[in-house]
C-alpha cells in the first residue's frame, strides 16, 4: 500500500477510477490488527489503487473529510466519493471487503 505524501496528492489521487484510503496511525492497535491481511484485500480488489493516510501527518485532512475515528476507509472514483466506512471501530477483514465490494465504481 502507498502512502499519501501530500494533501495535494490526495485531490489527484480522488480523480483517478479507482482510489480507496485508508486513514490510520502507528499508535492505532486496531489499525495494527488488520495490517497483516491489507495485502489479501489489495490483491482480491487489485482495480482499486490503496493509499495509507497517516492521520496524525494529514491531522488537517482529515477534519475537512470528517475522519475521526480510525482506521478509517474513503473511497474515490473519477473525483466523486463513492464509499466511506468511517468509525472507530476495529474492522474485520470480512466488513472490509464487503464495504469495498458494495462500491460502485
Amino acid at each position: 500500500m502507498r502512502k499519501l505524501q501530500s494533501t495535494e496528492e490526495f485531490h489527484t489521487l480522488t480523480k483517478e477510477p479507482a482510489t480507496i484510503f485508508m486513514f490510520t496511525a502507528g499508535w492505532c492497535p486496531d489499525c495494527r490488527v488488520i495490517d497483516p491481511i491489507l495485502p489479501e484485500i489489495e490483491e482480491r480488489f487489485s482495480d482499486y489503487t490503496f493509499v495509507s493516510v497517516d492521520r496524525d501527518q494529514f491531522i488537517d485532512l482529515c477534519i475537512e473529510l470528517d475522519i475521526f475515528g480510525i482506521p478509517s476507509f474513503l473511497a474515490y472514483a473519477n473525483g466523486q466519493e463513492t464509499g466511506r466506512y468511517v468509525s472507530k471501530d476495529r474492522k474485520t477483514q470480512a466488513e472490509i471487503e464487503a464495504f469495498i465490494s458494495n462500491l460502485s465504481q
